[in-house]
């Protein structure tokens, strides 16, 4: 294998002026720079991607830091964020948090983080007064995906989660429903994860909008799983007279929720619809119905960004899918949120109730 010393003695110079002369600083003249290309060439000698990010100052590294890896939105997520680091010539270094409070806080540390990466990327990652100081003082780039905390100076890419759970649960009222439970996200469970109190108010102000005053006794919490989707609609039904349909805070604990009533003897949608939030990959296997949200778009056009400030160009795969960030606000700042757009996707697990 040719190493940079077999080229410094064909090219006749020292080590230091091949590197200076193949990283094309402007302290090597040009007939030297001849010279050692030449010389490099001729032994078919490559330059270490590593070595060469190393050399000048970056660790051609992204940290990304996901609550739990296991959950569809945050694979879906990582998978797209890696594959474009991957274009573009940078390495992901995963952070999964596990739901565990101490994980968060060795991750989150100045030190933890320290020379390690060139840029942070946090999805859905609550953060204390602390967390925010330390990744500030860090002065690197930094993007956040769906909601969360933010950190000053960082611009943020999700949807309007408030504004999915409004369409979700207008699309049960308008099949004529009134009597419409919600399953939602434990507030103890996954670091103090906020997404299930947006959808929460975007359910209850639909409510309140067609006259409706929200039910507490029609509101169970629980994990965003599918175990917490089937263990929250059994404690729904054994409440007393069940609903005529359930809005699922995602399409997880929907599926959930399809199993439960199901087990109780219950047809959906004939007596209960059910729709959730997400697009899962398995809702159209499984006819669900749901409020279709862009998760790897997210993470491609957060990974853009993220990039952008280091110099990276838009990886040739995705120079028709990324939509190029917003142009900054009139102080020069890149936008402090990108909100890319859900729609409705109606399968068959939503019908007028059987009334109408």
């Amino acid at each position: 294998m040719t190493k940079i010393d077999d080229v410094a003695r064909l090219a006749g110079v020292s080590t230091a002026t091949v590197s200076r002369a193949l990283r094309g600083l402007p302290t090597v003249s040009a007939a030297t720079r001849r010279r050692v290309l030449a010389a490099a060439e001729q032994l078919q000698y490559a330059v270490s991607p590593s070595a060469s990010r190393l050399a000048g100052g970056r660790t051609g590294t992204v940290a990304v830091v996901v609550p739990r890896i296991t959950r569809w939105f945050f694979g879906t997520v990582v998978e797209a964020v890696e594959d474009y680091l991957q274009h573009n010539g940078y390495d992901l270094l995963l952070y999964n948090l596990g739901g565990r409070e101490q994980t968060r806080q060795r991750v989150l540390r100045p030190a933890g983080l320290h020379k390690r990466v060139d840029a942070i990327m946090l999805v859905a990652t609550p953060l204390r007064a602390a967390d925010v100081h330390a990744l500030t003082k860090l002065d690197l780039p930094g993007v956040t995906i769906s909601s969360g905390s933010g950190v000053p100076g960082w611009p943020c890419v999700r949807i309007d989660d408030v504004a999915a759970a409004r369409t979700a649960t207008r699309h049960l009222l308008d099949l004529g429903h009134t009597r419409i439970a919600h399953i939602s996200g434990d507030p103890d469970d996954e670091l103090a994860f906020t997404t299930h109190l947006d959808r929460r108010r975007g359910y209850q102000e639909a409510l309140r909008g067609a006259g409706i005053r929200p039910d507490p006794s029609l509101d169970v919490e629980s994990r965003f799983t599918i175990d917490g989707g089937t263990r929250a609609t059994a404690e729904l039904l054994a409440r007393g007279e069940p609903p005529t349909a359930i809005f699922a805070a995602c399409d997880e604990m929907a599926m959930g929720a399809v199993t439960a009533l199901r087990d109780a003897g219950l047809r959906v949608p004939q007596d209960v619809s059910v729709i959730g939030i997400d697009d899962h990959d398995l809702a159209g296997v499984l006819g669900l119905s749901t409020i279709a949200q862009p998760a790897a778009e997210q993470g491609l056009l957060a990974a853009r960004i993220l990039l952008d400030p280091l110099g990276a160009r838009v990886a040739e795969p995705y120079a028709g899918l990324v939509p190029a960030p917003r142009a900054a606000d009139a102080d020069g700042k890149t936008p402090a949120s990108v909100i890319l757009p859900t729609r409705l996707v109606v399968r068959d697990s939503t019908a007028p109730p059987r009334a109408h």
